[in-house]
């Protein structure tokens, strides 16, 4: 068929089109609306603006692109395919089945070229924001005169429901007010949303909300216009003092005759007979599927030279930098590859049981301090409570605006956008990123986590306050149900150290971990340093004997965190009526899992019967550990207002109810003892 009527960028633009169209029909399942109408805007951003190289897809100067609305992937994997990244035509026709490499939302790690995983809509413009950020930091440490070795931009696609979600709003207005003015939004401004237009839920003037935000604004009013997006995008790249945001008026599921700007069009395939019309629409052939015009592909696939010429320059700028600057340029690629600097670890102070009591958030905060000051990758902050969960770092400044350099990233009080932003910040890379807020806020983060837990990023999240002994504060502080609940997200590891020894064991295990997040739950109040028998750095055991009976046990207390004191004591009040009791810490159930079944059966001893497992908040999960004929001591009610160890008392956590609880266990199961 000739397209003598097209121009070039025509036709590119609406091989985008129909191929988006075509996997999903295929597929029967997709959202064909957002490719069809962004395609002219993204063929305009990757053809002539984005520095990219599809044949390495991980060239450290690239410049990122984020699809935050991952409903519309077919846009991206269209993208990937014409500009000649790793990507079939095959795996296109295999949209969203089964192990095929073009999943129904973008994943991290799965496709060549995707640089997160998106979905949940407004993560994926803080994964954008953390881009910028660590853009920003890590040129303003390793640029030099002449040496630009960090200089790229980060580009995000979102659409009214990213703009909709609280997490969107935290990320920009943090975003805005840290002058990230490498941070260029395209807003696919089309005004439709799954249940319809978007004014009946949402009417703000959105760029005024920007610009209150301190973002540069600019307006598209054709989203088929190349030429005035092609202007808006280098018009907000010279844009020096703030993040941009382009605004631009497009028509979902534009070109198709019945369904072009109607809510139909956006999670559903177009059917049959009007993919057939859309193509007729489009001047397009009517019987062919997944077809790609040769000029088209030959036009796309420039960006392969294009972006190898690109990055071929980037090399010799690196080349001649290391010459200058060797140390820099050695420590700028240890960063970038991930890797940990010799030494990182030989400050990490050594706490003993002569050392006086100590919460785990304050021995967490001297590990902390003591691996940064050797680790020059490990950056982070809080969401407001640095002086709480002792995550500031007193030996550097501020990242700010006209200080980038700094370390301590001051979130605010945004706690989704801190995990979101903390997950972009790693998959930047040349970043070890950690957060941290109260346990009980933890549910405020969880998507990022979860996300973040999908995608295996090392990211560190410090939760302190970790239980009722939070106290005066009250219930709405107080967590219940949260352990049991972040243990539920697979690949997170849940780590609740007993003491500060366990605590700096579990920051040597976070920081060195490389497969999937660690969350550290912290206790606001002092615990004592135990005495260990025999069982020296076994924290990444997951569990271990903190103390053993004489002979074989009567019963195994088994405890995580500020609970395992409490059962060291219980131990000393039954011994003395010579019942033989084990006690083992536990503070990471996934740990624990992850070792044999020898080392776990010689641990909890299977023939032993009388279990207890002891922990301050939900018992949901323990009886794995305890039995069905074992007793757990948790918490199935909400907290209270009260000093913190009057809440423990109250609740049953003193060693006095523990060993009775335990003598009537021991009753139960048999075994004579004096009641």
């Amino acid at each position: 068929m000739a397209f003598d009527h097209y121009t070039i960028d025509d036709l590119c633009i609406n091989t985008i089109r129909t191929l988006s169209i075509d996997a999903i029909e295929k597929a029967n399942s997709g959202h064909p609306g957002a490719p069809m109408g962004l395609a002219a805007a993204a063929y305009t951003l990757w053809t002539r603006i984005l520095k990219h190289n599809p044949k390495n897809p991980l060239w450290h100067d690239r410049d990122r692109f984020v699809l935050s609305g991952g409903h519309a992937s077919m846009l991206l994997y269209s993208l990937l395919y014409l500009t000649g990244y790793d990507l079939s035509l095959d795996d296109i026709k295999k949209f969203r089945q089964w192990e095929s490499r073009t999943p129904g939302h973008p994943e991290f790690g799965h496709t060549p070229g995707v640089e997160t995983t998106t979905g949940p809509l407004g993560q994926g413009m803080a994964n954008a924001v953390g881009m910028a950020l660590a853009e920003r930091h890590l040129a303003s440490k390793y640029n030099r005169p002449g040496y630009q070795i960090v200089d790229h931009f980060t580009y995000v696609m979102c659409g009214d429901g990213d703009m909709m979600e609280g997490v969107c709003h935290e990320a920009v207005s943090l975003a805005g007010h840290l002058g990230l003015s490498k941070l260029i939004c395209i807003y696919d401004d089309n005004q439709i949303s799954i249940e319809g237009k978007t004014d009946i839920a949402f009417t703000e003037d959105v760029a005024k909300r920007f610009e209150a935000l301190n973002w540069h604004t600019i307006k598209v009013e054709d989203g088929n216009d190349i030429n005035a997006i092609s202007t808006a995008l280098s018009d907000a790249q010279k844009e020096s003092g703030k993040p941009s945001l382009i605004l631009v008026k497009t028509q979902i599921a534009f070109g198709s005759p019945n369904k072009q700007g109607s809510s139909d069009a956006h999670g559903a395939p177009l059917g049959e007979e009007e993919v057939r019309l859309t193509k007729r629409n489009l001047c397009w052939p009517e019987d062919k599927s997944f077809y790609v015009p040769d000029d088209a592909l030959k036009h796309f696939r420039h960006c392969i030279e294009k972006g190898m010429a690109n990055e071929s320059l980037w090399r010799e700028t690196y080349h001649s930098f290391s010459k200058e600057y060797p140390e820099l340029a050695m420590e700028w690629s240890h960063q970038m590859n991930g890797l940990l600097t010799n030494g990182w670890d030989k400050d990490i102070p050594v706490f003993s049981p002569a050392d006086s009591p100590i919460a785990t958030r304050a021995a967490s905060g001297k590990v902390l301090t003591a691996i940064a000051k050797n680790l020059p990758s490990l950056i982070g902050g809080s969401a407001d409570l640095a002086p709480s969960n002792k995550t500031y770092l007193n030996f550097s400044h501020d990242f700010q605006k006209d200080s980038y350099d700094g370390r301590n990233i001051r979130f605010g009080v945004r706690e989704h956008a801190m995990g979101s932003i903390m997950t972009g910040m790693y998959l930047h890379k040349g970043l070890k990123p950690y957060g941290g807020t109260f346990l009980v806020f933890a549910d405020y983060m969880r998507g990022a986590i979860r996300v973040a837990s999908l995608m295996k990023l090392p990211l560190i999240y410090v939760f302190t306050h970790d239980s009722i002994a939070v106290g005066e504060d009250g219930p709405t502080h107080q967590p219940i149900e949260h352990l049991i609940s972040l243990r539920c997200i697979p690949g997170l590891t849940v780590i609740r150290p007993c003491d500060a020894i366990e605590t700096a064991e579990a920051w040597k295990h976070a920081v060195e971990k490389k497969d999937g997040p660690t969350a550290l739950i912290l206790s606001r109040q002092k615990l004592p340093i135990l005495a260990r028998h025999g069982a020296k750095n076994a924290l990444g055991k997951g569990a271990y004997i903190m103390e053993d009976a004489d002979g074989t046990p009567d019963l195994i207390l088994i405890a995580s965190g500020s609970e395992v004191h409490i059962a060291v004591l219980s131990k000393a009040l039954l011994s003395k009526e010579n019942i033989s009791v084990r006690v083992v810490s536990m503070p990471s159930w996934e740990l624990f899992e992850k070792t044999s079944s020898e080392y776990q059966q010689s641990i909890l001893l299977p023939d032993v019967k009388a279990r207890m497992a002891i922990e301050a908040g939900s018992p949901m999960g323990w009886e794995k550990y305890t039995g069905d004929s074992g007793l757990i001591i948790g918490i199935n009610r909400f907290g209270a207002s009260a000093p913190g160890g009057t809440n423990l008392k109250n609740f049953g956590f003193t060693a006095e109810n523990i060993a009775d609880q335990a003598r009537k266990l021991l009753k139960n199961s048999g075994l004579k003892i004096a009641i």
